[in-house]
This record gives C-alpha cells, sequence and structure tokens, in this order.
C-alpha cells in the first residue's frame, strides 16, 4: 500500500518533470502550419482567384451553369446582376455570384 501512496504522490521539485520547452514545440507547430499551408489553404486561394476572374471576364452571349444547375445564355449585365435566357422568351435576373461556370 505504502508502494501505491508513493506512486501517486508528485515529484519532487528538484527533478526534471519531462516537460518540453516552447522551443522544442516549435519546429513541429511551423511543420503542421505548412503543411496546412500548401494542401489546404493555397489551392482554395487560388480556386478563389479562378472563380473571381471567370466572374469578371463574363460578357453578353456567354453560355453558363448556374450554382443551381440552370444552363442558359447572358442577355444582360449590370453591376451585380445578369440577365439570363433560359429558354425562348424566358429570362431570368440572378446575382454575379449564382453563376458557377461558363460553357465552351
Amino acid at each position: 500500500m505504502l508502494e501505491l501512496a508513493f506512486a501517486m504522490a508528485p515529484p519532487p521539485e528538484g527533478a526534471d518533470s519531462g516537460s518540453g520547452s516552447l522551443l522544442a514545440l516549435l519546429p513541429p507547430m511551423i511543420m503542421m502550419f505548412l503543411i496546412f499551408y500548401f494542401i489546404l489553404i493555397r489551392p482554395q486561394q487560388k480556386k478563389q482567384q479562378e472563380a473571381r476572374k471567370m466572374l469578371d471576364d463574363l460578357n453578353e452571349g456567354d453560355n453558363v451553369v448556374t450554382l443551381s444547375g440552370i444552363h442558359g445564355t447572358i442577355k444582360k449585365i449590370k453591376d451585380d446582376t445578369v440577365m439570363l435566357q433560359i429558354a425562348d422568351n424566358v429570362r431570368v435576373k440572378i446575382n454575379r455570384t449564382s453563376i458557377a461556370n461558363k460553357k465552351q
């Protein structure tokens, strides 16, 4: 029973408790940040730049697909809105940001 009591006691103050210093934890944290940056953050930023460029380059007459899957042709472009013709005599007004991609 006495051995159990000694096992549960805190270590003496002068003994090294095995805790690493802050400098020992810094390199793994830097490596984890770099891995996250190159695998997650950087590709997402490139994708956002491409989408922004595609939205800025829209012209009248372009065939596009909206985020909801509607296919149509751009008839008018204003600041943030686009008039999209989806069938004969059927036009809808949508936000420019709701366009997913341009068809070739």
